[in-house]
C-alpha cells in the first residue's frame, strides 16, 4: 500500500507502525504477517473483477468452525499485524460472529473487507461488540455505475447502508475502489461520497487480472492512463487533507505508485520527498508472500490474495509458521530474493529497494524466472534511471 496522504501531505495514519517500521528492530519473523483471510467463497453479488470467482451458493469445501478456531490459533503463534476478513462476502459465512469472537480471545486484530449490503444495525453492534478495528467497504462508482458493474440493483444503497450503520456503532469504515478504464474517471465521485458518507479512509485498487478479472483485459489502463489517474487521486487527496476530510489514501497492487510519487515531488518544491523517500524504503516495497499471505476457505495458504495459481500448503496439513517461514518453496525463495529474481528493467531501477516490483504471476513451473510484471509498471526509462548504455 502506497499512503498518499502520509507520504504527499505529511498526514500520520493510524497504520504508520506497521507500515514504517524499522526494519533492523525486528527479527526475520518477529513482526507477524498481515493474513487475509478468504472465509468463503459465497457471496451475494455477481461483481465483474472478482478475483476469487465467489458464486452465490456455498461450496463445500470450507474450513469448519473447528479448523477455523485452529488456524486462527496459528495466526496468533506468529503475531500476525493484521487479520483480514474476507470472501466472498464473510457475512454469509454462518459462524462469522464465532471467528471474530474467538479472534478477539486470542488478541488478534480483526478487519473486515466486504461489500456492505448485509450490514443492519444489529450486524454493526455485533461487530463493534468484537471489537472489529475496521470495515473496508467496496464501491466501483456512483450507483447506477456501481449496481451494474456489481450486478445488482439496489446494491449501492445497501452498501452506503452499512456504512451508516458501522458509522452509529462506532466502527471506523473506509471505501474500497478498484480502478478499470470504465471507471477511472469516477475517482473524484469517490472522494465526493467519501465525504458525504463520512468516511476518512478511502483505497484505491490497481485491477489484477485473476478470478472473473482474467475476462477484463479491455478493462486494463494504458499506461498514460495510470498515470493520469494516479495524479488525479493525489491533487484530490491533497484537496481533502486540507479541507480535513480525510485520515488516509492510499494505492494499492501497483508499488511503482510510489516512486511515482516521489518523481512527481521531486518536480514540484521538493520539501517533503526525502521524508517520502524514507518512509517507502524503511516499507520496504512490495512484500507478497513475506509481510502479507492469504489462506482461502479451504485452508489453502497463497503468498497473496490474487495468487491463487500457485499454494504454498495447506493449514489442514501443516500448520501456518511451517508454511510462512518454508524456505525450501522456490516461489517464497524469490519473493524474498528479488535482487536475483525480479524482472531484469526492475533490477536496474535506482527506485528498486523502495519499489520490489509488482505482482508476478508464474509460468506452469514455479523454477522458471519467466514472471510476469502486473500490473505494469508504468514509469519511464529516464525516471528510472535508465539511459541507453545502461537499459
Amino acid at each position: 500500500m502506497i499512503n498518499i496522504s502520509k507520504l504527499y501531505c505529511g498526514l500520520a495514519g493510524e497504520s504508520d507502525h506497521l507500515r514504517y517500521a524499522d526494519p533492523d528492530s525486528f527479527g526475520p519473523w518477529a513482526q507477524g504477517p498481515v493474513v487475509v483471510y478468504n472465509c468463503t467463497s459465497r457471496c451475494n453479488l455477481n461483481c465483474l473483477h472478482c478475483y476469487s470467482s465467489s458464486q452465490p451458493s456455498p461450496g463445500d469445501t470450507e474450513l469448519t468452525t473447528a479448523e477455523a478456531k485452529r488456524f486462527l490459533a496459528q495466526l496468533a503463534e506468529v503475531n500476525c499485524s493484521v487479520l483480514l476478513f474476507s470472501g466472498g462476502e464473510p457475512l454469509l459465512r454462518h459462524d462469522l460472529f464465532d471467528l471474530l469472537a474467538e479472534a478477539r480471545h486470542l488478541g488478534l486484530r480483526s478487519v473486515i473487507s466486504t461489500n456492505g449490503t448485509l450490514i443492519d444495525s444489529d450486524a454493526a453492534k455485533r461487530l463493534a461488540e468484537l471489537t472489529v478495528a475496521y470495515v473496508g467497504v467496496s464501491l466501483d462508482g456512483d450507483e447506477q455505475f456501481h449496481d451494474k458493474f456489481r450486478g445488482s440493483k439496489g446494491s449501492f444503497k445497501a452498501a452506503l447502508a452499512g456504512i451508516e450503520n458501522c458509522n452509529k456503532a462506532g466502527i471506523r469504515t473506509g471505501l474500497r475502489f478498484t480502478i478499470t478504464k470504465a471507471n477511472a474517471d469516477q475517482v473524484p465521485v469517490l472522494f465526493d461520497i467519501a465525504a458525504s458518507a463520512g468516511v476518512r479512509r478511502i483505497c484505491f485498487y490497481h485491477l489484477i487480472h485473476t478470478g472473473r478479472a482474467k475476462d477484463l483485459d479491455d478493462q486494463t489502463l494504458t499506461l498514460d492512463q495510470s498515470r493520469r489517474t494516479v495524479d488525479t487521486i493525489i491533487e484530490r487527496t491533497s484537496d481533502s487533507v486540507q479541507k480535513d476530510l480525510v485520515d488516509e489514501v492510499l494505492t494499492v497492487d501497483n508499488h511503482c505508485d510510489g516512486p511515482y510519487l516521489l518523481v512527481r515531488m521531486q518536480k514540484e518544491d521538493g520539501t517533503r520527498f526525502e521524508d517520502a523517500r524514507r518512509l517507502l524504503l524503511a516499507n520496504g516495497g512490495n512484500k507478497v508472500g513475506q509481510k502479507l499471505l492469504c489462506v482461502g476457505w479451504d485452508g489453502t495458504v497463497h503468498p497473496d490474495q490474487f495468487w491463487r495459481n500457485y499454494s504454498l500448503g495447506s493449514v489442514k496439513d501443516k500448520t501456518f509458521k511451517e508454511i510462512w517461514q518454508n524456505s525450501a518453496d522456490p516461489v517464497l525463495d524469490k519473493l524474498r530474493n528479488k535482487s536475483k529474481f525480479a524482472d531484469p528493467r526492475c533490477l536496474k531501477c535506482k527506485w528498486f529497494n523502495l519499489c520490489k516490483g509488482n505482482y508476478r504471476f508464474l509460468t506452469p513451473d514455479p523454477a522458471e524466472k519467466n514472471w510476469l510484471n502486473e500490473p505494469p509498471c508504468y514509469l519511464t526509462d529516464q525516471e528510472i534511471g535508465l539511459s541507453k548504455t545502461n537499459a
